[in-house]
């Protein structure tokens, strides 16, 4: 095939049987908010397809630790130390998860802000820092790698939200008595901000999606001993949001 084809070098393979050289062959995701749960299932997950992972979080220790795990199953992985409530920050962590290991093919949002449990205590800068960790720094990630995910073909933003988000009076009883007001509006807003992150990015040919998790993730800070869901359930939810793209949203219960 000449290089002034003007035939995409992915067709062209699939046409007369090439294949791609692993240098464009590979993809890249960010994983933030990461910890020993849902965010190290989804790195395995995404790792075990082929993806290289960067991995964000505040807490260097645990960062380094999970890139020795992921390596221990083959895949190549860096630790990217980010505070997600600082845009700054965030937009670094997107160009260095892009001098480490190429253009981004995929951003997995779990990064949460617990703070302002009780709306009339809590001072009004820890609400806005959990909007920053679970809104306004997602859509700083997405705007800085925005070029990359367009350029994929197959960018995606894939979010995890919990239940504390959704409108039902039982939930906002329960959001009341564990102090978790907070948390509950950011959720909300980002369930909302993911719906209208769908329809705006589906004409640049990028998928976003959300996985709703309805209960306590088995082996994470949550878990008292009675969690019910397997965050590689979850991890799977995920990845068959990005390999189908049927839908928007998903639920884990």
């Amino acid at each position: 095939m000449r290089e002034d084809s003007p035939m995409p070098l992915t067709k062209w393979c699939q046409e007369y049987g090439g294949s791609l050289p692993r240098r464009i062959m590979s993809k890249t995701i960010l994983v933030t908010g990461y910890g020993p749960g849902i965010s190290h299932a989804v790195a395995e997950k995404f790792g075990s397809q082929g993806f290289s992972v960067a991995i964000a979080a505040r807490n260097a220790a645990r960062l380094d630790e999970g890139v020795k795990k992921l390596a221990a199953k083959g895949i190549k992985a860096i630790a990217v130390p980010t505070d997600v409530s600082d845009l700054a920050a965030v937009r670094a962590a997107v160009k260095k998860t892009r001098a480490g290991l190429g253009e981004l093919t995929a951003i997995h949002w779990n990064a949460a802000g617990y703070g302002a449990g009780d709306l009339l205590t809590a001072p009004p800068e820890e609400l806005r820092a959990s909007f920053d960790t679970g809104i306004t720094g997602l859509v700083a990630a997405i705007q800085e790698a925005l070029p990359d995910l367009k350029k994929a073909g197959d960018g995606a933003v894939l979010v995890t939200d919990g239940g504390f988000g959704v409108f039902d009076d039982g939930v906002d009883r329960a959001s009341v008595e564990f102090k978790a007001m907070g948390l509950s509006i950011a959720n909300s807003a980002k369930h909302k901000a993911v719906r209208l992150l769908n329809k705006r990015l589906a004409t640049e040919g990028v998928f976003v999606g959300e996985v709703m998790v309805h209960g306590t993730v088995k082996g994470t800070s949550w878990d008292t001993g009675s969690a019910t869901l397997d965050a590689r359930d979850i991890a799977e939810r995920f990845w068959r949001l990005f390999t189908e793209r049927k839908e928007h949203l998903v639920s884990a219960k």
